[in-house]
C-alpha cells in the first residue's frame, strides 16, 4: 500500500482555501489549470469546463499558454493560421484584445497558442519583470469576462509561473494512476514560492481526479489517498476514462458539442456545477438537453440556455 505523502514529502502542507463569498473581484476570476505532469487531463478540463461555464451563461475566456496549442485546436481553430497568439502578447507586447478569437461556443473566447511559444521560455529570461507579463496583459481586459481559465504547459517553467502569478487560484487535475502522484511536492513547493514572491493570494481552487476507472484497484487506491491528503479540496465529481472524451478533440469540439449524452459530457457538466457552487454563484441548471441540434443552437447563441430548473 502506498501513500500520497511518500511521494509529496509535504506532510504539513497548508492549503490556502478560496473564500469565494468574500472575494472582492467577484466580477472576474482567473483560474490556472496546472500540473507539471503531462497527460493528466489539463487541456481536456480547460476546454470542457470553459465550454460548460459558457453554457451556464458565464462570459468565459480560455487562455492557451501551452506551446502544443491543444486547447486551441480542441475548438477546431487552425493554430498556424491565426493572426496572433499569446506569444505576441508576452514577447511583442501586442494588446491582448487583438489576439482574442471566437471559439464557436457562444460567450466563450480564446487566446490561441502555437509552436512559436516553444522558444518563449528562453526569450523571457532577459525580459524585465518576466513573471508578471501575463498578469499585466490580462489586466487590460477589465471586467470583460466572468471567468478566465489558463491552460498551462506540463512544466513548472516561466510560462506556468506567469499563469500562476496572474491567477487567483489553481485547479489541479490528477490522473488516477501511480506515476501521477509523483511530482506533487514540486507543484506544491512552486505554489509556495509563487505565494511568497509573486502572488501571495494564490489559492487552491480544487483537485480534480481524472481518467478514473472503477474496475482498476490501483485507481481506487490512488483516489482514496488523494482524498485523504487533499480532503475538501477534491471535487466530488470524478472524470471517468471515456472514449468520446478522447475522440472529441479530433473533431475540434468540446464534449458537450460532440456527444452531449456521453459519460464524459455528464461528468464535466457536474464539474461545472460544482465549480460554480464553490464560487458562490447563483445560477440556474439547464434542464436535460433533448438533442444535439438544440446543443448546437445554444452554442451558436441562436437559442438561449435553458433555465427551467433553478438552483
Amino acid at each position: 500500500m502506498f501513500h500520497v505523502k511518500q511521494f509529496t514529502n509535504i506532510t504539513d502542507y497548508k492549503f490556502q482555501t478560496a473564500d469565494s463569498k468574500n472575494r472582492k473581484d467577484k466580477i472576474m476570476k482567473i483560474v490556472a489549470i496546472s500540473n507539471q505532469k503531462g497527460g493528466v487531463g489539463k487541456t481536456t478540463t480547460a476546454v470542457n469546463l470553459a465550454s460548460l461555464l459558457a453554457f451556464y451563461g458565464k462570459r468565459a475566456l480560455l487562455v492557451d499558454i501551452d506551446p502544443q496549442g491543444n486547447a486551441t485546436s480542441g475548438f477546431g481553430i487552425d493554430k498556424i493560421a491565426v493572426k496572433g497568439t499569446i506569444y505576441d502578447v508576452l514577447l511583442d507586447k501586442t494588446p491582448v484584445k487583438e489576439v482574442i478569437v471566437k471559439s464557436g461556443v457562444n460567450l466563450l473566447d480564446i487566446i490561441p497558442a502555437n509552436i512559436n511559444l516553444i522558444g518563449a521560455e528562453v526569450e523571457l529570461v532577459t525580459v524585465l519583470s518576466r513573471e508578471t507579463l501575463l498578469k499585466k496583459a490580462l489586466a487590460g481586459l477589465g471586467n470583460a469576462y466572468d471567468y478566465i481559465l489558463i491552460d498551462c504547459p506540463p512544466s513548472l517553467g516561466l510560462l506556468t509561473v506567469n499563469a500562476l502569478t496572474a491567477a487567483h487560484s489553481v485547479l489541479i487535475p490528477i490522473q488516477c494512476e501511480y506515476y501521477a502522484l509523483e511530482g506533487l511536492s514540486s507543484l506544491m513547493n512552486t505554489l509556495d514560492l509563487i505565494r511568497g514572491n509573486l502572488n501571495p493570494s494564490l489559492e487552491v481552487e480544487g483537485v480534480l481526479l481524472t481518467m478514473y476507472d472503477s474496475r482498476v484497484g490501483l485507481a481506487r487506491q490512488v483516489a482514496d489517498e488523494i482524498n485523504k491528503f487533499f480532503k475538501e479540496k477534491v471535487y466530488k465529481v470524478v472524470i471517468p476514462r471515456n472514449v468520446r472524451l478522447a475522440e472529441s478533440p479530433g473533431f475540434g469540439k468540446p464534449i458537450i458539442l460532440y456527444d452531449c449524452h456521453s459519460r464524459g459530457a455528464k461528468a464535466y457538466e457536474e464539474l461545472s456545477e460544482e465549480f460554480l457552487k464553490r464560487n458562490a454563484e447563483v445560477f440556474k441548471f439547464p434542464v436535460a438537453l433533448s438533442s444535439r441540434k438544440e446543443i448546437a443552437l445554444i452554442a451558436a447563441g441562436a437559442l438561449p440556455a435553458r433555465t427551467d430548473k433553478e438552483n
